[in-house]
């Protein structure tokens, strides 16, 4: 017995060392693939297009940087900064703003993430030998093709010219070079176009065992995105085409009627549209051309991707205040990372307008906490009277992030959907576009489609004339429809304006107030890191920085 077991390992010992010696025992077995996976059918390429969807989610839910969404508001016309520290605080004092700025950092690698994501969808499903039909191929491509050129207009308002990439990348690049920005351009209005042609209108968009998928892309979403590219790039006349294709399809309207789970309680039809569960188009919002939809991580696994942070952040922190208690009347737990500015609260708003009510922005506070000890407070109005902090407890704010879960009374995670296109940002883009023609009728015409909404009595209170059509009214009017919505800092670098009005209208800040704001900041610095990460050719830096 102990012979057969000696020679049993002599013979294990004999085969280990003749195998190690052979060169497939140095043969790595990949468990990971830096290289994108070929895509062979239809699973393969919806799985891959829900992958986008995901990825765009994180761009507005990042929560490991909570002033990452602030960036993109303070140090502009309508906001400025209450924390001292974050990703915020260059973007308010900008004497600060260098090229190891978090905000920049991460908006080029997300971009260029959901680029090359893309890319591999779009080379993948081009292919000539992928068994699919055609109609469903081209709806796959322009897709992709409508996030890729997403992420490249964030990437061009924001650093100007950027390298291309059309092609998925099968391994490490260290010789990217700046392409022009008609080059950038280009590409971006090309996808689009491929895009608005290929893509189902919103009522066709693909449905999954709940019923429509409505955050899939849809020709209007493409159109939009256009839109906003040509009045960029200086064609307003092709701006004005694509409005007007998305406001004469018949597909969407404006809300002007009380709708949805609260339309039988205090509110008003603008309110409406931002209420939790009245958001989406199967929820009755007419409007929406793009919803982008969050899940409840408790009911639906995978429903978020990060924890949102727009309530927090846009929401006043008055639990701070003995004898106030947080509840759903007041959206659930703010803490005001930002405020907005003097203008935007005393100086934008008539008092008629349905869009300054106070259930649109909230100006008056209430002792709602019923313990004993603050029982002679009890209803009575939080008063204004420098006695407690008017910055971050106790001031004026939107109502458009109000969610409150009663589960979760410390407020961290936010589920609320995200209204990223609606038909009132179309009529202002298509104002916009007029304007930029010298169509100053047609553009009073596209605001007053607006304030029609805003004003009960108009005409006689609201309505605009030609006369009073300028790019600052338009932009005024931007802030009035879409404060809380759209991305404030983009518009305004788009439009060229960023330096006139954050310095005209947002320089008198109770805190943190605006620093060293010039014309440079028209870009914002390219990533240092991916300078340094570039050896073998040169990306240069934008000027000034």
């Amino acid at each position: 017995m102990k012979k057969f077991i000696k020679i049993f390992f002599v013979a294990c010992f004999i085969l280990l060392v003749i195998s190690s010696c052979k060169k497939s025992f140095l043969d790595e077995k990949v468990y990971s693939n830096y290289a994108p996976q070929t895509l062979t059918d239809s699973l393969g390429f919806e799985a891959s297009v829900t992958g986008l969807s995901n990825l765009l989610s994180t761009w507005f839910t990042l929560d490991s940087h909570q002033g990452f969404i602030d960036a993109w508001q303070v140090g502009t016309d309508v906001a400025f900064g209450t924390a001292v520290e974050g990703a915020e605080v260059p973007f308010y004092n900008y004497t600060t703003l260098d090229a190891t700025n978090f905000v920049g950092s991460f908006t080029w690698a997300w971009a260029y993430q959901m680029i090359n994501n893309a890319n591999n969808i779009i080379t993948n499903v081009e292919k000539p030998d992928i068994v699919m039909g055609q109609a469903n191929k081209n709806s796959i491509d322009a897709e992709a093709k409508f996030y890729r050129a997403y992420a490249y207009n964030i990437l061009a308002t924001l650093f100007g010219k950027v390298p291309i990439i059309t092609q998925p990348l099968a391994a490490p690049k260290t010789d990217f070079t700046r392409s022009s920005m008609d080059s950038v351009n280009d590409l971006i209005v090309s996808d689009l176009t491929f895009s608005a042609t290929n893509l189902p209108d919103i009522d066709n968009v693909k449905s999954n065992s709940k019923g429509k998928m409505y955050e899939r892309p849809n020709n209007a979403m493409a159109q939009q995105l256009l839109a906003t590219v040509y009045l960029r790039i200086g064609k307003p006349d092709l701006a004005e085409a694509q409005c007007n294709a998305i406001i004469n399809s018949g597909k969407f309207q404006l809300i002007t009627q009380r709708y949805g789970i609260k339309a039988g309680k205090p509110g008003d039809p603008y309110s409406d549209m931002f209420v939790y569960g009245n958001q989406r188009r199967n929820q009755g919002n007419t409007e929406a051309i793009w919803i982008l939809e969050e899940e409840n991580p408790n009911t639906v696994v995978g429903g978020i991707t990060q924890n949102a942070q727009q309530r927090r952040n846009w929401g006043a922190a008055y639990y701070s205040v003995p004898g106030m208690a947080i509840c759903d009347s007041l959206g659930g737990r703010g803490i005001s990372r930002m405020r907005l500015s003097n203008w935007v609260l005393y100086g934008l708003y008539d008092s008629d307008d349905m869009r300054n009510s106070e259930y649109n922005l909230r100006r008056h506070f209430y002792y709602n906490d019923p313990a004993p000890a603050y029982a002679a407070k009890y209803g009575l109005p939080v008063p204004f009277d420098g006695s407690i902090d008017t910055v971050r407890f106790i001031t004026p704010h939107i109502t458009k992030w109000f969610q409150f879960d009663p589960n979760d009374l410390f407020g961290y995670a936010m589920i609320k959907d995200f209204v990223l296109m609606r038909l009132g940002g179309t009529y202002l883009l298509l104002a916009e576009s007029q304007f930029k023609q010298g169509k100053l009728d047609e553009a009073a015409a596209s605001i007053n489609v607006l304030r029609q909404r805003a004003y009960p009595d108009y005409p006689a209170h609201g309505q605009v004339q030609s006369s009073d059509i300028t790019m600052d009214f338009i932009l005024d009017e931007r802030v009035r429809e879409l404060i809380g919505e759209e991305n404030r800092r983009m518009t305004l670098m788009r439009t060229g304006t960023l330096v006139d009005r954050a310095t005209r209208l947002n320089s008198n800040s109770v805190v943190n107030p605006l620093n060293g704001l010039t014309d440079k900041n028209l870009l914002l610095p390219i990533p240092q890191s991916e300078i340094d990460l570039n050896k073998d050719a040169e990306l240069e830096q934008n000027p000034g920085y």
